[in-house]
């Protein structure tokens, strides 16, 4: 019976998430790897090993026109949103006007909007990493420099976190953090608050007062997680909220 099938199902969904809450991971678009003949939708290795390392299980989405996330999403207990390419300048009110934007992908761009306004607005446990981080942006109205002067790309450093370090996981309030982008926050979106800077002024983390555990990063916290204590922190944070919250 009909009945007897949801429960067993919705039984299974809340063992599963009580040993590994589900993270959902919108895939990236990718031209090819080494282990496909043909175009790819993929997760970075070391984000999908650093959720699994702090006890999540990892899920790659497909990112499709398909926005209806209170089904897709139906079982899972947190949205990661990752980096990749760079977001079309138009959906934060500009043209294209540097040769250094690449990846830019009409879908992928809606897709990510999509799930980050409706995670946000469903106060689902949420962290956004690089390319994400300047999603939660624009989609809170902000803008972005196209490129920077001395661009972030292969860069680590210490940033400075103003606030929230516990909350975040992270411990101290200074933290080394790997960088890759060449991009940066120009405009803040509105109701948006700054934690952590870098040395010269970009903005490095935001946090999402929306009433949930909702955070954005400009640096690659899956670089160096699996040796520095304070960016595995941030993962075992995020999974931990993952785990005491309720079920999509």
């Amino acid at each position: 019976m009909v009945w007897r099938v949801n429960f067993y199902n919705d039984l299974e969904l809340a063992v599963t998430a009580l040993n590994r809450p589900r993270i959902a991971i919108l895939g990236r678009f990718a031209d090819g790897s080494t282990a496909t003949r043909s175009s790819a939708v993929v997760s970075a290795r070391a984000l999908v090993e650093s959720v699994w390392n702090a006890g999540g299980e990892p899920v790659t989405l497909l990112p499709t026109n398909d926005t209806d996330w209170d089904t897709r999403l139906r079982g899972f207990s947190a949205v990661l949103m990752p980096g990749g390419g760079d977001l079309n300048p138009e959906l934060y009110g500009q043209s294209p006007e540097s040769d250094e934007l690449y990846g830019i992908d009409p879908l992928q761009d809606a897709a990510d909007l999509s799930l980050t306004q409706w995670a946000i607005a469903n106060k689902v446990p949420f962290l956004a990493i690089c390319r994400g981080f300047q999603l939660v942006n624009v989609a809170f109205g902000g803008t972005l420099v196209q490129h920077m002067q001395n661009d972030h790309r292969h860069v680590v450093h210490n940033l400075n976190l103003d606030a929230d370090s516990d909350r975040l996981g992270v411990g101290s309030g200074v933290l080394e953090s790997s960088c890759y982008h060449h991009q940066a926050i120009d405009r803040l979106g509105e109701g948006l608050r700054v934690i952590a800077r870098a040395d010269e002024g970009h903005v490095e983390a935001l946090a999402i007062d929306n009433g949930a555990w909702a955070y954005a990063v400009q640096w690659h916290p899956e670089d160096n997680a699996a040796e520095n204590v304070q960016q595995a922190g941030l993962f075992a944070k995020f999974v931990e909220q993952a785990k005491n919250a309720p079920l999509i």
